[in-house]
């Protein structure tokens, strides 16, 4: 009788098991991104401190640092320096990226992979991920190969670990009670989607309030890690800026409710500090977005903020929406948006929104139309 064993010869043993961890240095020229800015500004100052980790046992986490070389240049052809200057990107070129999850109804879905396999350049804010869905007017996503996580002698590097700002610890409630007559006012600002006009409207409404004679304070507390948005809102006049990726976060999408919660207060509460007369900030994408739309009826949310700007691209889109950030029990102060750029879309969404104002966004850099808007200060 013939025994079989069921045990591999030595040979098929060690192709089975994984490779080793390997560590090696970290190449001379590699071009940081926005968001990986902190980590970039470290390892310029140290270089010594840092190498690189990579082998079949690595798994990327939302927030890691990998140093991924440029394979084929597609539909991302620059990426965002630390300074917001859009690089051009050559094939065979070394990038500095976070890994992230990426939610852009216009543009890609990506998650974070499971090992350092080649994947994608999913943000030219500095974002690596893969992209499992995209517009059908998007060219395919801009290839890249890790080479390996950034790390340190405490382990992978996460830009979390080098983010200025620290969300507070878990919370129930908002603003503690005597505090509301301290604190500026609160205005957020949110769309029907992409490309709704949010960003350019929050920058005009910023520029009003300021030339007003008022300190703005202005932040971004949920999207995708790049720098255009805050680079916008200074150009408005805002005397502070900040988003999420300065409290660690390299994309918000698939974030727990309690970190949204903490983020949302964290970012106000850092602008409220630094002596704002009134803090302005953009929430991304549409309000049906998964996290936003929970974030919206959360009551901490509405204890922080006094009231909503709506940027709409149509009448039916401001009318929706404006009734949807109602019904959660938000104050709507206006509707501006895309839609302005139309005189008869604006007329149409006059028509129909009874309660709420209808402003061209262009007229909110005017102080006295900007300054109507407020309810505190």
């Amino acid at each position: 009788m013939t025994t079989v064993s069921l045990t591999p010869p030595p040979t098929q043993q060690l192709e089975s098991m994984p490779l080793p961890v390997t560590h090696a240095s970290v190449p001379h020229r590699v071009q940081a991104s926005y968001t990986t800015r902190f980590v970039g500004a470290a390892m310029d100052a140290r270089p010594a401190d840092f190498h690189l980790r990579s082998g079949e046992t690595v798994v990327p986490r939302s927030g890691d640092v990998v140093i991924a070389r440029v394979t084929e240049i597609l539909n991302h052809k620059r990426v965002e320096t630390p300074e917001s200057r859009k690089a051009i990107l050559f094939e065979g070129a070394l990038i500095m990226l976070a890994y992230g999850n990426r939610y852009a109804a216009d543009q890609f879905l990506a998650h974070v992979p499971d090992s350092l396999e080649p994947c994608h350049l999913v943000a030219a804010g500095g974002i690596a991920g893969v992209v499992t869905e995209s517009h059908e007017k998007m060219d395919d996503p801009t290839v890249i190969e890790p080479i390996g996580l950034l790390a340190d002698h405490n382990g992978v590097v996460n830009i979390s670990q080098f983010a200025p700002y620290q969300t507070p610890g878990e919370l129930d409630e908002g603003p503690a009670a005597g505090a509301d007559q301290r604190r500026p006012e609160v205005i957020a600002v949110l769309g029907t989607a992409m490309n709704s006009g949010k960003s350019t409207t929050m920058a005009c409404l910023i520029n009003g309030l300021t030339q007003s004679g008022r300190s703005v304070g202005a932040g971004k507390i949920t999207g995708t890690g790049a720098g255009n948005d805050p680079m916008i809102y200074h150009d408005a006049g805002a005397d502070h800026v900040m988003d999420f990726t300065d409290f660690g976060y390299p994309t918000t999408f698939r974030l727990a409710m309690p970190q949204l919660r903490a983020l949302t207060v964290g970012v106000v509460q850092q602008l409220a500090q630094a002596n704002s007369d009134v803090v302005v900030v953009e929430i991304a994408d549409g309000i049906y977005q998964e996290e936003t739309a929970q974030l919206l009826r959360d009551e901490l949310f509405q204890q922080t903020v006094d009231q909503v700007v709506f940027a709409a691209s149509d009448a039916l889109g401001a009318r929706a929406g404006v009734q949807e950030l109602q019904a959660a029990g938000l104050r709507v102060a206006v509707a501006s948006g895309v839609m302005t750029s139309s005189p008869l879309a604006t007329v149409e969404a006059r028509g129909v929104l009874d309660n709420v104002p209808v402003i061209p966004t262009f007229d909110l850099t005017q102080p006295e139309c900007a300054t109507g808007l407020l309810v505190r200060s």
